[in-house]
């Protein structure tokens, strides 16, 4: 080992990388997984989906814009280190407010670079997603190894990036009002929303069916977040709950919720997807989309038989689930992420169509009052 080295790396299968710190000086245990992005780094570090996780970014450089007041995707970032090739700690960006370093040392959030990402992405995709432990260079081998083998990974990362209390989000000239349910929702998804006119209510993820019923909606949206989706039962029995009595939208964790609450089944994949460049096939119209992903676990299509969604959207990589409808019930979701400007306007549509379905509910509702005014 060389006396340079300030920080290290130890996987759950023994290995050991050497490299660099920045951010906090925290050492702690999370999943290790890695991100494919080009850009982004700062939506990355930011986004709640990455609660407990320790990202390696596949792309060499990272740093070189720093972080913009403007462009975060959450207000106080929550995963659980950052792994990189080369840190640039000097950003040349005339938007940038902080960089990636002091972001990271404020939210306690360690980081290291100088490590070989290629290598080490090679070994996530071999061996699948796995512990990792960020600490100090001395630390020896078998004490590394107990921590890791002590630690467990939580299983209520949404409880901990979910809002306390609601919350509001207000637009002009509003044409619809949304309830979105926070498992860790992106802000750029509520940004998406404001500029199609709507006012959205972003409620906890413990909100009760006839709480939200209580603030009248026009629909339904559930967000994307981190961790296991069968761990999300207070949103999975609200998805059965309100189920055909308004339109419901759902993105990533969103998309796995509504599935899960009709009867299909989910699966944790060997390494998940993460990064900007996925392509996936719309069903529907026989186009190809660029996407976004953020995700460690998987729709069973073969689970979708006989839950009354149909399948919309496949992963041409990989033949995953990608999106599902209901059409009778107003229902629909989508497992990437098309607020993330992925294409990057392939996926934009998915909000004009949320925006169709609460428009059609609001005309038949409006065509059924009629006919009950004439009865009376």
């Amino acid at each position: 080992m060389a006396a340079e080295y300030t920080r290290k790396i130890v996987l759950e299968n023994g290995q050991e990388f050497y490299g660099y710190g920045f951010g906090a000086k925290a050492e702690g245990v999370s999943e290790i997984v890695f991100n494919t992005s080009m850009v982004g780094y700062q939506e990355v570090i930011s986004d709640p989906s990455y609660t407990g996780q320790a990202v390696v970014m596949t792309y060499p450089l990272i740093g070189n814009y720093g972080m913009t007041d403007e462009d975060y995707e959450s207000r106080i970032p929550t995963m659980g280190g950052l792994i990189v090739r080369q840190y640039n700690d000097s950003p040349s960006n005339f938007r940038y407010t902080k960089t990636v370093g002091e972001v990271l040392e404020e939210s306690g959030i360690p980081g290291i670079e100088g490590i070989d990402t290629r290598q080490l992405t090679r070994i996530i995709r071999r061996e699948g997603s796995q512990k990792v432990l960020i600490c100090e260079p001395y630390l020896d081998h078998e004490s590394a190894m107990k921590k890791i083998a002590a630690a467990k990974l939580p299983r209520d990362a949404v409880a901990r990036v979910s809002c306390k209390k609601r919350w509001y989000s207000r637009t002009a000239s509003p044409r619809f009002h949304v309830v979105a349910v926070d498992c860790g929702i992106k802000l750029n998804i509520i940004r998406r929303l404001a500029e199609r006119g709507c006012n959205v209510t972003v409620v906890p993820y413990n909100t009760t069916a006839e709480e939200v019923l209580a603030l009248r909606p026009d629909g339904l949206f559930l967000s994307n977040g981190p961790g296991d989706p069968e761990d999300v039962v207070e949103v999975i029995e609200l998805v059965r709950r309100l189920r055909g009595q308004l339109p419901i939208f759902g993105i990533c964790l969103g998309h796995q919720m509504i599935c899960l609450a009709a009867g299909a089944k989910t699966y944790k994949m060997k390494f998940g997807h993460r990064g900007g460049n996925h392509p996936v096939k719309n069903l529907l119209t026989g186009k190809i989309e660029i996407t976004s992903q953020n995700h460690g676990f998987a729709v069973d299509s073969n689970s979708l038989e006989g839950t009354g969604l149909e399948l919309t959207h496949v992963n041409l990589l990989d033949g995953t689930a990608e999106g599902v409808r209901s059409r009778k019930e107003r229902l629909f979701s989508v497992q990437y992420h098309p607020e993330s400007a992925p294409g990057p306007q392939d996926s934009a549509y998915l909000f004009d169509e949320f925006l169709a379905l609460m428009e059609e509910d609001q005309r038949e509702k409006q065509a059924q009052r009629g006919e009950a005014r004439k009865d009376a």
